[in-house]
């Protein structure tokens, strides 16, 4: 047990108690997953640090302040004894150097102003923001000198219509109209993510971009879509 109760612990985890005392008490679910991130970065084997890093997967960015700092409510509710100190401990760690707060975030305006709102509680709350991920990155299919006309609806359908002629394609005029049609709703989201971009850029974090998968199966991302986002993640500088 993580919070150093020793037979006790141990008698009731074989009770199942822990799952009954977490279901009835959410908040202290908190309380031992934060406390297990500190027995794993202690955990040695011949003198030597089990892990080189260890990730906990946080809930979501609304709610990530309060869950890593539900430890610092059990260190004063136990005034002395092991969960005192061993609370102690946690919070020493979470707030350290040792730990940063990464925060993943799709470039939307609510997801973008939670994970802003994010950056300021936890600057408030003395945690320190690592990076902002940013899911489902896509890259533009315009010219950045086009994105603002286009998403102004300004598009010559005559050039558009030569150009696709002197690739030897012909279209019906409905189906060119569709085509600029779309190319006016690319470039409304092109620039509508390209603000986004840059106000989580003044909070002065470091941005890493994680492209968009489109072969998803029913069973989530594979293995493919595991190394395409290790390789992008490897690009922009991750080790």
């Amino acid at each position: 047990m993580f919070y150093n109760l020793g037979f006790a612990g141990r008698t009731l985890r074989r009770m199942g108690a822990i799952e009954f005392a977490t279901t009835l008490a959410p908040g202290l679910r908190d309380v031992l997953l934060t406390g297990k991130v500190k027995e794993a970065t202690t955990r040695a084997i011949q003198g030597i640090h089990a892990y080189d890093a260890v990730v906990l997967d946080a809930p979501p960015t609304g709610r990530v302040v309060k869950f890593l700092d539900v430890t610092r409510a059990m260190a004063e509710l136990a005034r002395v004894g092991p969960i005192r100190s061993q609370s102690e401990g946690v919070v020493r760690l979470l707030h350290s150097a040792d730990t940063a707060i990464h925060l993943a975030t799709l470039l939307e305006d609510l997801p973008v102003a939670e994970t802003l709102e994010t950056v300021e509680e936890l600057d408030l709350a003395d945690l320190r923001p690592g990076a902002v991920l940013i899911n489902r990155a896509r890259a533009s299919r315009l010219p950045a000198r086009s994105v603002n006309a286009a998403a102004n609806g300004h598009v010559d359908a005559d050039r558009v219509r030569s150009g696709l002629l002197a690739a030897s394609l012909e279209l019906d005029p409905v189906v060119l109209d569709g085509l600029v049609a779309e190319t006016v709703e690319h470039a409304v989201r092109v620039d509508a993510e390209q603000h986004a971009r840059a106000r989580l850029a003044d909070a002065g974090l470091p941005l890493i971009e994680l492209p968009e998968l489109t072969d998803i199966g029913m069973d989530g991302v594979d293995l493919g879509g595991i190394y395409e986002l290790a390789e992008a993640l490897l690009e922009q500088g991750v080790r």
